[in-house]
């Protein structure tokens, strides 16, 4: 693996750390090495005293086979456990009507067959978190490492998590709340497409202001997604469902998303976290609102 695709920054950085780029591209079998990549320690392992429980004879108990952690799974086992562990993380739950949004894809399918652009559900909750946090600015933030200083930002960009058989990837839609629907689910399906191929850009990950996890299309009811540092929030999505609401004279269905909201409680309190995915329902209730 001759050619190496990697930013100026990142080549920096590996000279920095001393860290072999062609071999670290072989360990990750992909040519794209991003800044992400060399941000990790040693992964988990049993060499820490805090998790020696975990070195015990398996085949005492039965019969076992073992299977390799790639180099891909092993740096995101890093990147999590150090988010977990460094990050004092609540997640807010809350549901919103997607009664007008469906409606609303109904109405556009024959012109997004014109367009040959798939209209998901995904497009109108990326422009809805866009609008949210232009809406609530200490959330499109960051905060420095020492702690004490907090980075606020100007442009508003949308990580989207996609499940591919290498691992996650988290490709980054940049100033969404700049773009129209129809651009979003464009760019959607092309990073979704590419990432399952490995061939997202360096500079198309990364300095996201939040992440959106959607594991609608598989099922669940709610979760707790981790929040992925340097961002102060994530946005986690399970399947909508059909629920019975009461609109004061009788019970009507409804669609509802449920609506998970990590963040790191350093920075944002639980009243702010609450106000925002109200926000943020509403939004997503009332699609005509982002488009303003």
């Amino acid at each position: 693996m001759s050619d190496i695709i990697a930013a100026p920054s990142v080549r920096s950085l590996a000279r920095q750390k001393g860290i072999d780029l062609k071999k670290l591209a072989r360990d990750l079998g992909r040519s794209t090495i991003v800044r992400e990549d060399l941000l990790v320690g040693a992964p988990c392992s049993a060499q820490s005293n805090d998790a020696a429980y975990w070195d015990v004879d398996h085949e005492q108990y039965g019969l076992v086979t073992e299977e390799p952690m790639s180099r891909f799974a092993q740096l995101a086992a890093g990147n999590l456990a150090a988010a977990n562990a460094s990050i004092p993380q609540v997640t807010h739950h809350d549901r919103a009507d997607v009664s007008a949004i469906e409606a609303l894809r109904a109405q556009l399918k024959p012109e997004a067959q014109a367009r040959g652009v798939k209209l998901t559900a995904l497009a109108f909750q990326i422009k809805a978190l866009a609008c949210a946090l232009r809406d609530f600015p200490r959330f499109n933030a960051s905060l420095s490492p020492d702690g004490k200083t907090l980075i606020l930002k100007e442009y508003i960009h949308i990580g989207i998590a996609v499940d591919t058989a290498h691992g996650l990837m988290v490709p980054v839609i940049r100033d969404a709340d700049k773009k129209g629907l129809w651009h979003i689910a464009a760019e959607i399906g092309d990073l979704a497409f590419r990432a399952q191929s490995r061939k997202v850009r360096p500079d198309e990950m990364g300095g996201a202001s939040m992440t959106i996890t959607n594991l609608g299309g598989i099922g669940g009811m709610a979760f707790t997604p981790i929040v992925n540092p340097p961002e102060l929030a994530i946005l986690g999505l399970t399947r909508s469902e059909i629920t019975p609401v009461w609109d004061g004279d009788a019970f009507r269905p409804v669609p509802m998303i449920p609506l998970d909201l990590s963040y790191d409680h350093r920075v944002i309190n639980g009243a702010d976290a609450a106000r925002f995915v109200s926000h943020l329902a509403g939004l997503l209730a009332e699609p005509r609102r982002m488009m303003i």
